[in-house]
């Protein structure tokens, strides 16, 4: 059976290299009936982090990476030393005094040339009269990175390692230790690094952020997972959407392109976009009530969720994060609009008294007061009045919103409800009593 592990450090939050490769590792085992083992490196005492391990196990769930096992390599230590001291009575390693009086145990390298066959690079040949003596226990009883992980992956009968190609260089030091302990060896696959979209390495400028933060600003977990797949993957005839069940049936690592990925964000939001006009609204305002609510635009309680969902509905098209929402739609929920000061000099500077008290009156007329009906009664205005419809529409749409763009102005009046839009209007009719 294929096992494979995916194994972050918990000094830091999952960021998008990181949750890549997990979803190399999970789609790999679910495309092949396999495992996807979950090892948590947490041997570095001073940097590793409990909130840290929270952040990676919540992301990972939230992508749905669920795992079939989960190690801690904290709780290991006394495997790692057992097999060292193995390698130390077969003398293929030795003692040696650290500064503080621990003796550290290091295995003794001898040349040879090592050659993998890489299921994405191909042979890679490496040459050990390179590499020093490779440090298996330090002087104070902790594993090395390589040590710990060549026990972990044999111990945990992994078949196969799929990492980034930063850990070509760690490759032959762990063969060689697979080789002293008479270990198989599993086949190994370097995925590329992801790259900037102006070329370099990922920067927090250009992407490299934790993936909750992405969650926080609104990118859907479907969007986001999409997108991972696409960085040196493809499902082939130019496709760029694809589910993930899709995807578990024609996924294989050898099909993963050896060149660096890109990062480009405009097609995250794009992506973000799609998925966001096919989601459920319903499911939607599941994720956007609490921020309505930590903003004030709706109580905790005693809210009205369908007008909430309705208004969702409205915004869903030109969504591209879930974020956006709450500052596009705040007109909906506001006693005022926020107006903004360049949409209120071009379209408002202007006196439209007559035209707005128009309106109002009309608006009183409106039976049923429904969409249709209120577009029937501001086309009939603007033809009586012998104007283009243009001249009125936005100057009306800043008044009732604040903005210049949005949902279109007769959904809008008909789910801001008769009364709101007429005192909006009527603020800006001169000489009305608005109440």
């Amino acid at each position: 059976m294929i096992r494979v592990r995916f194994a972050p450090s918990p000094t830091g939050n999952l960021h998008i290299g990181g949750a890549r490769t997990g979803l190399f590792n999970w789609l790999y085992a679910r495309a092949n009936a396999g495992k996807f083992i979950l090892r948590i490196e947490d041997t570095d005492r001073q940097r590793s982090k409990q909130e840290y391990v929270d952040e990676i196990l919540g992301s990972l769930g939230w992508l749905g990476f669920n795992w079939d096992e989960i190690y801690y390599q904290s709780q290991r230590r006394d495997l790692y030393r057992q097999f060292a001291e193995q390698l130390l009575k077969e003398g293929k390693a030795y003692l040696e005094k650290g500064e503080l009086g621990g003796e550290a145990i290091i295995y003794k390298v001898s040349p040879q040339e090592i050659k993998i066959n890489d299921l994405i690079r191909k042979e890679i040949v490496f040459d050990a009269s390179n590499i020093k003596d490779q440090v298996l226990i330090k002087s104070d009883g902790s594993a090395t990175y390589n040590f710990a992980c060549v026990v972990d992956d044999a111990t945990m009968n992994i078949t196969h390692i799929i990492r980034g190609d930063d850990h070509i260089s760690n490759t032959p030091k762990q063969v060689l230790i697979y080789q002293a302990l008479g270990f198989d060896l599993p086949q190994f696959a370097h995925l590329p690094l992801i790259m900037g979209a102006e070329g370099g390495r990922l920067s927090k400028r250009t992407g490299a952020t934790a993936v909750s933060e992405y969650r926080n600003m609104g990118y859907l977990a479907g969007a986001l997972v999409n997108y991972l797949l696409l960085l040196s993957w493809s499902p082939g005839e130019n496709r760029e959407i694809i589910d993930i069940e899709e995807a578990i049936k024609i996924f294989d690592i050898k099909d993963v392109n050896k060149t660096a990925a890109a990062f480009d964000l405009k097609k995250l939001d794009w992506l973000n976009n799609q998925y966001l006009k096919e989601a459920d609204p319903e499911g939607l305002a599941d994720c956007l009530i609490p921020q309505l609510i930590a903003k004030g635009y709706i109580p905790a309680k005693g809210y009205d969720r369908a007008y909430v969902v309705s208004v969702v509905k409205l915004f869903q098209m030109r969504l591209t994060r879930l974020n956006d929402f709450a500052d596009w739609a705040d007109f909906f929920f506001l006693e005022e609009p926020k107006m903004e000061r360049a949409a209120q000099e071009k379209f408002l500077s202007k006196n439209l008294s007559r035209e707005f008290g128009l309106f109002v009156e009309r608006l009183d007329k409106v039976e049923p007061f429904e969409i249709a009906k209120i577009e029937e009664c501001f086309r009939n205005l603007v033809s009586e009045l012998g104007i283009e419809s243009k001249s009125l529409i936005h100057p009306v749409r800043v008044a009732l919103t604040g903005k210049t763009i949005g949902p279109g102005l007769f959904d809008v009046i008909y789910y801001l409800g008769r009364e709101r839009t007429k005192k909006r209007l009527l603020k800006w009719v001169k000489g009305a009593k608005v109440r």
